[in-house]
């Protein structure tokens, strides 16, 4: 009997250890881990300079309060902020409480600006950005809010993709455009740099603020450090999580220095948010993610797996309907049972995860070789010819 509630489907293998891309049971069965914690590990497992990080600060100080200065929290601030569009960052814990924080940024600056009725928060229908009950909402998923009402007002909806929808949603009393650059949990589905630069010429006209949810495809996940570099816009509020700790959590929302200054002591806090343990090892993080060539190696291992698996599309047409994705947050749309495919991945010791739309999400770290993705590769045609 297990004393943990049911939310979770687990699937019933445990690990003991992970070295790079792979985790090992306590049997010493390996398997190749390109799932990633759900796009969190960024450097695999056991890397070297995080273990260093972790046990140097770990004799220091874990935990004190925001009451009082934390210089490894003010360090990693000016690393992202220099490195991106953002002039200031509050720290959370994860990337549910990042997307809260961007819708309460949002409303807060409208209502300093004397326009309170500005509240509302147009989201992409049947998107993703947490288990909040705000967040839930946000989705405009009907499965994700069922048993959960009443309903959290404030969010209207458009269709992905769909320019002609988000233009009529659009009123006196919106506030904030609020999507993922590039979907995760919805399907891996691309926002393209043609929508992604409309939208910020209608934020401009309409004077609402663009965020773009970079949770999942953000800190080099995309191939550069965020997704939307790709279309060359310019947002006013990015939530961050998962890849920024490398398995430790932690979560920001990046801003610009105008939307910031509604942000005065007492609107928001995190006990737990930018604590020294968590900033020091964002900080070590970040120190590899922007070492010359990372980025230019992502891409370049992105442009080799996609190419390939689009190859294995064209050999299985039966088995395989669509690939997905940017940089190493891919998606493979299957026609065969999604979760039988998965399945059957595993007992070949390649771990991934399911996505809507009957989609395979594969997510490797971000220092993944070129032999483990061939390995893959080979893993998947393997699987491919079972059916």
């Amino acid at each position: 009997m297990s004393y943990l509630a049911n939310n979770y489907n687990r699937r019933k293998i445990s690990f003991v250890k992970g070295k790079g891309s792979y985790l090992y049971t306590k049997s010493g069965k390996k398997y190749l881990d390109f799932l990633s914690g759900i796009a969190v590990n960024t450097l695999g497992h056991s890397h070297p300079a995080l273990i260093k990080a972790l046990n140097t600060q770990a004799k220091k100080v874990w935990h004190v309060s925001n009451s009082f200065e934390i210089p490894e929290g003010e360090n990693l601030a000016k690393k992202l902020s220099r490195k991106t569009f953002a002039e200031k960052v509050i720290f959370v814990n994860s990337g549910a409480e990042a997307n809260e924080a961007a819708i309460k940024i949002a409303r807060r600056y409208f209502y300093s600006k004397g326009q309170p009725h500005k509240n509302r928060v147009l989201c992409i229908k049947n998107s993703f950005h947490g288990r909040t009950l705000a967040n839930i909402f946000a989705s405009g998923s009907k499965k994700m809010t069922e048993g959960f009402g009443p309903k959290v007002s404030g969010f209207d909806h458009f269709k992905f993709g769909d320019l002609k929808s988000l233009k009529k949603k659009i009123n006196r009393n919106t506030a904030a455009i609020f999507f993922e650059t590039a979907m995760g949990e919805s399907g891996i589905k691309v926002n393209s740099k043609s929508f992604l630069k409309e939208v910020r010429k209608i934020c401009n006209k309409k004077n609402i603020l663009l965020i773009l949810d970079e949770v999942q495809c953000g800190i080099g996940r995309s191939g550069k450090f965020f997704a939307y570099e790709y279309s060359k816009v310019k947002p006013d509020i990015v939530p961050i999580a998962k890849g920024i700790g490398g398995g430790f959590p932690i979560g920001a929302v990046l801003m610009t220095k105008k939307v910031a200054k509604c942000m005065v002591p007492g609107t928001h806090g995190s006990t737990y948010g930018g604590n020294p343990l968590a900033m020091v090892i964002g900080n070590a993080v970040m120190d590899q993610v922007f070492k010359k060539n990372f980025l230019k190696n992502v891409r370049k291992n992105s442009e080799y797996f996609l190419s390939n698996l689009n190859i294995i599309k064209m050999n299985f047409p039966k088995i395989i309907k669509e690939v997905r994705g940017v940089g190493l947050l891919i998606g493979i749309q299957v026609k065969v049972d999604l979760t039988s495919f998965i399945n059957k991945l595993t007992q070949n010791q390649l771990l991934t995860i399911r996505a809507a739309e009957n989609v395979v999400r594969i997510l490797p770290p971000l220092n993944v070789k070129k032999k483990e993705i061939d390995k893959a590769l080979k893993i998947i045609i393997k699987v491919c010819k079972e059916y």
